[in-house]
């Protein structure tokens, strides 16, 4: 996807061999042909093309793990070219290794993890795949994944790969319409569910006319939904389909690397969903960039919770196939998840900034509740080891007996790498993982457009606050954002919307040429609508959204993403949902408390309540939460218009279910716009008798 001009930019590195300037330093050059090495220990993580385009507005940097050229294969196996390829690789490979495991037993029970190796899932996909074919799903079919994640949503996905059709996951949330949406604008021919999600297709069975067979997986033969012979549809049984397609074993019909491996719907926070489309190129090439950086082996054990559905998930699934790791699957319940991630006890534990923010605040929370003295230790033994791993010295032996290890058990005791995406990790947070779990802790940048990552920080990296450098799959550089007063000649740093060019890029929004057009560029460019900053280093920071941004009545633009990441410091915050319009010039906040912290609060002031309603509509409550709320702005240096200036607190999460988050957690602001619509009109009005000049209007029309 390289324009004429990048071309012969690259054409020019290629020919002075390694006189890059780094972006630690414009002046310095590195002579003769370094290695990845020595670019990452002695200059920094990026690099950036020698000459300035596009008439000096921006500079291209790219990974120093391959400066000259950006990955699309892996390096030492090139010839994998496909996900077929890369499974057909680790069956031969890993045969016998463990590779999907589960708790939950044949009759529902939950017992102990029971795994099947990788020759098993292997002989499984083909028997699926051929299942497939006996029913009459014919090459480049669609075919729908609409259950959590389990051993048979991978060996489905598999399937798909080694008989060249197209998966389309779907999130076992969607309700009725969006899952009616999607079918039908994929033309899904075949869709694998559970019992749970069958009810569901069956409601809507008149309405999805493209779907001719339906798998319940989990389900039994005898005790399927009845359902009308008239549809045309016909439904089996998972276990019945694996029957079919072992007896009549099918050859592979091996796609091609630029076919298309998967349709990932995004949730959105408005809209219709929009169908991404991803190559086989695009997610091998995806993975060969990511392999440059991790060390990992067949002895690793992973834990898979987050939705398959979500390319975060799915694409660690991918790389990690290529190492041989074993995955553990959760039980469907994440109120259980602790419960399984002991009984796995995984090596590798991914997340996302809300799932790790919780972890920092439950161990901080038990420390401050366990009496001084234990405190003090606690504190003095963080203390001790962080200023070891700075020095690059070994932590004290003692300090991990004394304290470390009975954190390190909440996950199992055994974590060795953990792995933040979706949305910026708070640098504190980030450090306090490191010391406590003693992991090496990576946060990564990246979007389902962009088949997951486009950059990932190095683990040898000590500096947090930022994203890394660029994915060697791709090169990036930052579009001025006049509107928001970002540009290429800010200082200390260049700022800009953040543009991404490579092999790992998706090919376009299907059947949507006008969105895919307002998002890739003619010269090949994918605009995430993610404002960063370049660091020294040449290290990636993620600082605003630009797609969510409003305006208040003064003119000043908003990012309400980023001031809820700062509100999240605060102890009483486990959600928190920012609200502002043109017709006002101040914030407002809705907050979901975190009830312990209320609670305690409470005690300590000695104010009586009935109940914990009663309590958050208390004035001195909200007074408390907003002062906090504040204390949190000021140390994240937040502009005077970007503080809230009115709290409202609720004891009911923002969930998927209630319908103001999306499947990966991302606020749904048009619904919760709605949702709340009585609580943003009265915080206006209280703001609005308290000072009347900070409202043009002292009520919200919604």
């Amino acid at each position: 996807m390289e324009s004429s001009v990048a071309a012969q930019a690259l054409r020019r590195i290629e020919a002075i061999k390694g006189h890059l300037i780094t972006a630690s330093s414009s002046s310095s050059t590195l002579c003769g042909n370094p290695t990845a090495g020595e670019f990452v220990s002695e200059q920094g993580y990026s690099v950036v093309l020698p000459e300035k385009l596009e008439k000096g507005k921006w500079n291209v940097y790219r990974s120093t793990r391959s400066p000259l050229k950006l990955v699309s294969r892996i390096l030492d196996h090139p010839e994998i070219g496909t996900l077929h390829d890369m499974f057909v690789r680790s069956v031969d490979t890993f045969r016998d290794y463990k590779y999907l495991g589960t708790r939950t037993q044949d009759d529902g029970t939950i017992g102990d993890y029971k795994w099947i190796t990788y020759g098993e899932a292997g002989s499984a996909r083909t028997a699926v795949g051929s299942g497939l074919r006996s029913y009459g799903i014919t090459k480049g079919a669609c075919v729908g994944l609409y259950f959590v994640n389990r051993p048979e949503w991978v060996i489905v996905d598999h399937a798909c790969s080694a008989y060249s059709y197209i998966s389309v996951p779907l999130y076992d949330t969607l309700g009725p319409d969006a899952v009616k949406y999607i079918v039908n604008h994929a033309e899904i021919q075949a869709i694998f569910c559970v019992p749970q999600t069958l009810n569901s297709l069956l409601i809507i069975l008149s309405e999805i006319a493209s779907v001719r067979l339906i798998v319940v997986v989990g389900g039994v033969d005898d005790q399927l939904v009845s359902h009308p012979s008239s549809s045309g549809v016909q439904i089996t049984t998972y276990s019945k389909l694996h029957s079919q397609g072992s007896s009549s074993l099918q050859p592979f019909c091996r796609p091609k690397p630029e076919d298309i491996a998967t349709i990932c719907y995004t949730s959105g926070t408005t809209g219709k969903p929009k169908g991404v489309v991803l190559t086989h190129g695009n997610l091998i090439a995806n993975v060969a960039g990511a392999l440059l950086a991790v060390n990992l082996n067949a002895s690793d054990v992973y834990f898979s919770y987050l939705p398959l559905a979500h390319i975060f998930e799915r694409a660690n699934q991918v790389a990690l196939v290529y190492f041989g790791v074993a995955f553990g699957f959760y039980q469907g319940d994440v109120m259980k998840l602790l419960d399984d991630i002991a009984a796995l006890r995984p090596t590798i534990f991914c997340g996302v900034p809300r799932v790790f923010n919780r972890l920092y605040t439950g161990i901080n929370n038990a420390v401050k509740s366990s009496g001084a003295i234990r405190e003090k230790i606690f504190n003095a033994a963080y203390k001790a080891k962080k200023h070891a791993l700075l020095t690059g010295r070994k932590p004290s032996p003692l300090w991990e007996r004394l304290v470390f290890n009975k954190i390190k058990s909440r996950l199992g005791g055994q974590i060795r790498y953990m792995l933040s995406g979706a949305a910026p990790l708070s640098p504190d947070v980030l450090e306090f993982l490191k010391i406590c779990f003693g992991a090496v802790v990576v946060e990564g940048y990246g979007m389902t457009e962009s088949s997951c990552a486009i950059s990932a920080m190095d683990e040898t990296d000590n500096l947090s606050g930022h994203v890394g450098s660029p994915n060697p799959a791709c090169e990036i550089k930052l579009l001025d954002v006049p509107e928001m007063n970002y540009t290429s000649e800010d200082l200390p740093y260049p700022r800009g919307e953040i543009c991404v060019r490579g092999p790992i890029v998706f090919q376009g929004y299907y059947k949507d040429e006008v969105q895919t057009r307002e998002v890739i560029d003619e010269d090949g460019w994918l605009l995430t609508g993610d404002i960063g900053s370049w660091l020294p280093g040449g290290r990636l920071k993620i600082i605003d959204r630009k797609k969510n941004i409003f305006k208040l009545a003064q003119g000043e633009y908003i990012a309400p993403e980023k001031i809820e990441n700062v509100y999240l410091k605060s102890p009483f915050v486990t959600q928190a949902f920012v609200y502002g319009d043109s017709l006002n010039s101040s914030l407002v906040a809705v907050v979901a408390v975190d009830h312990d912290v209320l609670k305690g609060w409470a005690l300590s002031k000695g104010i009586k309540y009935e109940s914990l309603d009663q309590l958050c509509k208390d004035p001195r409550a909200r007074a408390a939460v907003l002062a906090d709320m504040d204390a949190a702005g000021k140390e994240a240096q937040l502009r005077g218009f970007e503080f809230a200036k009115a709290v409202t607190l609720v004891l009911e999460a923002f969930t998927v279910e209630n319908g103001l988050l999306t499947p990966t957690f991302k606020v749904k602001r048009a619904q919760a716009k709605s949702y709340f619509k009585e609580a943003i009109s009265n915080m206006y009005s209280e703001i609005a008798m308290s000072d009347p000049s900070s409202s043009t209007k002292g009520e919200l029309s919604i």
